[in-house]
């Protein structure tokens, strides 16, 4: 059920995932028990799926690295969301290390560092210019969909399936793809777990703010 589907207008408790293609959402529902997953499309042309009434989102899927310390199979967990048009500012993302915390926890390789979203696939010099700047992965959606965020935490998790010296266009890159897909359906009691772990530090958090 995703959250605007009871016809309740109240915030859900915990995050909804957001996935840009219907294979990245399949993969990462075998992980998931009462989260719900919206597929927003190829360069998040459908992010108007994602309900207002969501009280979090988790951009989930597949990536290209940017520089040579993130391999195929290891998992981004973006402290910050970058566009790549003029002006765009970074979206922060809410409890990156405590997410990366919990996928560890799962046995996952993971690290951490900004996102950037582009209108198209990043190949080649492009690579090492994002790089440059310090962007660690590049995908084509989340920060469509984070800019729908508003004051709601945003979190964004991403396999890497291509990048420096693994090119996309290369007979190696299905197997690369198959694995990326296990990878991704091993994140969700991960991202479970951080959920009840963000909505409980918001309640206290709230508390103490109302305790005179």
């Amino acid at each position: 059920m995703t959250c605007d589907e009871s016809g309740d207008s109240r915030p859900m408790v915990g995050p909804v995932v957001c996935a840009a293609l219907r294979l990245e959402a399949r993969a990462v529902r075998r992980g998931l028990v009462r989260t719900p997953v919206v597929v927003v499309g190829y360069r998040a042309r459908r992010a108007g799926r994602v309900p207002d009434a969501c009280a979090a989102f988790v951009i989930v899927g597949f990536c290209g690295a940017l520089d040579e310390r993130l391999r195929p199979g290891d998992v981004l967990v973006a402290d910050e969301i970058r566009g790549s048009g003029p002006g765009a500012e970074p979206v922060p993302c809410a409890s990156s290390r405590l997410l990366a915390e919990e996928l560890i926890k799962d046995g996952l390789s993971v690290q951490v560092g900004p996102l950037v979203t582009t209108d198209h696939v990043v190949r080649g010099k492009e690579r090492a210019i994002w790089a440059a700047q310090g962007a660690r992965a590049a995908d084509m959606e989340s920060a469509v969909v984070a800019a729908r965020a508003g004051n709601r935490p945003v979190a964004a998790v991403r396999v890497v399936v291509d990048g420096p010296g693994h090119p996309l266009l290369h007979p190696g890159t299905l197997g690369r793809g198959l694995a990326a897909r296990r990878i991704l359906a091993r994140t969700g009691p991960a991202l479970e777990r951080w959920g009840v772990l963000l909505v409980r530090g918001q309640d206290e958090h709230e508390t103490e703010a109302r305790t005179p």
